[in-house]
């Protein structure tokens, strides 16, 4: 009988599919539900409290079934962690397509989702999980690095906090050690900042710090604010586990005026079954939610209403705040908090010049196992980009380089960094090559995060504030999944709710297979070229100048441009 086991990716050549596009999606699939990898593999979620890899283990059995008989000209349909169908297609076309959690817009919210869930009809696939490219924390690290790295330079041209545009004499508290979250603590060392980081879980802070992704564990706050200001004062970076809820801790830290230069926050947020209430036992919290699932969505968002007051009273109070994507302030707004929205998105406040230039994450893992052909790739990527031909170079090379000597492997070996149009395409063809030539011991799985330049419509997120006001214009996504689809993609997934929560997004992901043959490379360069070019036409679309100007340089061709210029 099919039921929760341990799950791990082969590694090495050999084969139990019918082809390389194949094998990577087994793999991938089996690596999401690693022990190293996910949050609770015996329940086929890998991160964010819900987001699941497949909807059943027997779900689960049949599409490893099926991928292991799937042939080159055929392709297998993913309904909501299910496979429901293999037709036959052809070499060009993905070998998986994959929906979930699509619900009609009438029908988009939480409690028609947990129905359905219930009724075993679909299961919730977050951006990575069901789309099978998860990483581990590391996915989302880089990101996050990127985004304080922005946070860092903002104080620094307004003369607060930071020196030398690092984070270096400033104090980030935040909340969330989870698989997202769990990112923070080591993003904000690296821009040489403290963190102070907050979990009701002590397994999630130990984790942490078993994966170096956290520095120490404090015994109570006040201990956690001892070693923040030594660490502050002395210019050092230090991540700090804080045991507790961010709904209690935080208002007590704002009324004793804690020193705190920088505050947001990354719980799961989106579900408010997966946030803890004030006054709820972390032991008891499973069991309430199971048997009172509206009484417990009501006192969680009653906590992080007092959640986000606290953080807009330390914006009051001189703070940078900002949200950083997991729709906090729409689930305080719900409780009644008026000023929910008082502290930007982490997109329109850092990240949106980035996604004009069609930049966004750009991930790779090994599918031999080996550590050392990310080592090879990391080489490749220094010598593809040299760092003195531009500033973003040169940040390229700082964040390969620390992530080679901190960032520790979860699953098959793997990086992530951030690429703009013109360079995606520029490393999957290099990546080809090593592979043809037998410089890296097996193929690569290409792929990126669904939190991407113009892949995504999220309102509370990427979208947020967009210039034209097309904030919750979900034609995006479909049509850069459409695309990813058509250029020759090895799999391609439209979600809907992941990471802000049903009824907020319509999101989509590609994963490109580099096997070394001629085909994957003709794929690569299709598909790295256009699904960031959706980033500059999205942007170009909304009235973004930079992204007018990326298509100018770039010969980035839109139509309704060239009838402008006729």
């Amino acid at each position: 009988m099919s039921g929760p086991r341990p799950v791990r990716a082969a590694r090495g050549t050999d084969l139990s599919t019918l082809g390389w596009q194949q094998e990577a999606a087994l793999r991938m699939l089996q690596n999401n539900l690693d022990p190293e990898v996910a949050e609770h593999p015996d329940k086929l979620v890998v991160y964010g409290g819900t987001g699941k890899a497949a909807r059943d283990w027997r779900s689960y059995d049949a599409m490893v079934r099926t991928l292991q008989t799937l042939k080159q000209d055929e392709t297998m349909l993913v309904q909501s962690g299910r496979p429901v169908g293999v037709m036959q297609t052809h070499e060009w076309a993905p070998r998986v397509l994959l929906a979930n959690s699509n619900l009609v817009g009438d029908w988009a919210n939480w409690e028609e989702f947990r129905r359905l869930e219930n009724l075993g009809l679909t299961m919730y696939g977050q951006m990575t999980a069901g789309s099978w490219i998860y990483i581990g924390t590391q996915g989302i690290l880089q990101g996050t690095y990127e985004t304080f790295a922005a946070v860092a330079a903002k104080l620094h041209s307004i003369g607060k906090g930071g020196v030398n545009g690092t984070l270096a004499g400033t104090i980030t508290l935040t909340a969330g050690l989870g698989g997202m979250g769990g990112a923070q603590p080591l993003a904000v060392t690296m821009n040489d900042g403290v963190a102070i980081c907050i979990d009701v879980d002590p397994r999630a802070i130990d984790r942490r710090i078993e994966h170096r992704y956290l520095d120490v564990k404090a015994d109570n706050l006040r201990h956690a604010l001892q070693l923040a200001v030594e660490a502050r004062d002395a210019r050092k970076p230090l991540s700090i586990g804080l045991l507790g809820n961010a709904a209690d801790l935080l208002p007590q830290m704002l009324a004793e005026g804690a020193p705190i230069d920088i505050v947001t926050d990354q719980t799961s947020a989106h579900d408010p079954l997966a946030y803890l209430p004030v006054g709820v036992d972390f032991d008891d919290m499973a069991d309430y939610a199971a048997k009172d699932p509206a009484g417990f969505t009501t006192r969680a968002r009653e906590s992080m209403a007092t959640h986000v007051e606290a953080m807009v009273g330390f914006m009051d109070a001189g703070a940078e705040v900002f949200d950083y994507g997991n729709s906090i302030r729409g689930e305080a707004q719900l409780a009644g908090y008026e000023r929910a929205f008082a502290f930007p998105g982490f997109v329109p406040a850092y990240i949106r010049p980035l996604f004009c230039e069609g930049k966004g994450p750009f991930r790779w893992a090994a599918l031999s196992g080996e550590a050392s052909d990310i080592h090879k790739t990391d080489k490749a990527m220094l010598e593809l980009f040299p760092e003195a031909d531009s500033p973003q170079n040169a940040s390229l090379h700082r964040w390969i380089k620390m992530a080679g000597e901190r960032v520790h492997f979860q699953g098959l070996p793997a990086r992530i960094c951030w690429l703009g149009y013109g360079e995606r395409d520029k490393a999957g063809e290099r990546f080809n090559e090593m592979v043809a030539d037998g410089t890296l011991a097996a193929p690569l799985v290409i792929g990126r995060d669904h939190l991407d330049c113009g892949s995504v419509a999220s309102p509370y997120r990427e979208t947020e504030a967009m210039l034209d006001g097309s904030d919750a214009i979900a034609d995006w996504p479909l049509l850069n999944a459409m695309v990813n689809v058509a250029s020759g993609a090895s799999w391609v997934s439209i979600h809907h709710g992941g990471g802000v929560g049903m009824g907020r997004s319509i999101h989509a992901g590609q994963v490109t297979v580099a096997d070394g043959t001629k085909l994957a490379g003709e794929k690569i360069r299709r598909v790295l070229t256009n699904d960031p070019g959706m980033g500059v036409i999205r942007h170009v679309d909304a009235g973004y100048d930079i992204a007018e100007t990326v298509a100018d340089e770039r010969d980035v061709r839109i139509p309704m441009r060239e009838g402008d210029q006729a």
